[in-house]
């Protein structure tokens, strides 16, 4: 089965990314897999948002360099997509979830019940601007949003 999730209103997009979710009719077709399918509208993407997910994220390099090359402005969480060549990324701190997961083994390690320790959502944002890549294309950003980035790679 592959599903997608395509927008109601105004025009189609040209080109719809897809994600196999169940069994496929095609064999070399598992679940996770992505598929960009070509649509008949006439219609250019103006950006792009690529939400979180495991396979995006061992991916995100890949994405970065591809959303540049496309010349599509593109979003992600976190650093390593805006390094390769995505504009910008805004998300939760890598290393922040990173330690706090440390300091939950730590506790249950002491002998803390997993079931008893509370979830906790990341408490630093980080904001990375590439501005190579937002000159490539065309884009300006706003001072205001360069004073508050976390990094310019430039």
């Amino acid at each position: 089965m592959i599903r997608a999730s395509l927008p109601r209103f105004g025009p189609a997009p040209r080109f719809a990314l897809m994600r196999v979710s169940g069994k496929s009719m095609l064999p070399t077709l598992r679940p996770g897999d992505l598929l960009l399918v070509r649509l008949n509208a006439p219609v250019r993407v103006g950006a792009l948002v690529i939400g979180t997910d495991p396979f995006f994220t061992s991916r995100a390099e890949k994405l970065g360099a591809t959303s540049l090359r496309l010349a599509v402005p593109a979003i992600y969480q976190y650093r390593e997509f805006t390094a390769a060549g995505g504009v910008m990324s805004y998300g939760g701190s890598i290393i922040d979830s990173y330690h706090h997961a440390g300091l939950y083994v730590g506790r249950i390690l002491k002998g803390e019940k997993p079931g008893d320790l509370p979830v906790q959502l990341s408490t630093k944002v980080e904001l990375f601007f590439n501005l190579k890549s937002a000159k490539a294309l065309g884009l300006t950003v706003p001072l205001s949003l360069l004073g508050r980035a976390d990094e310019v790679i430039e």
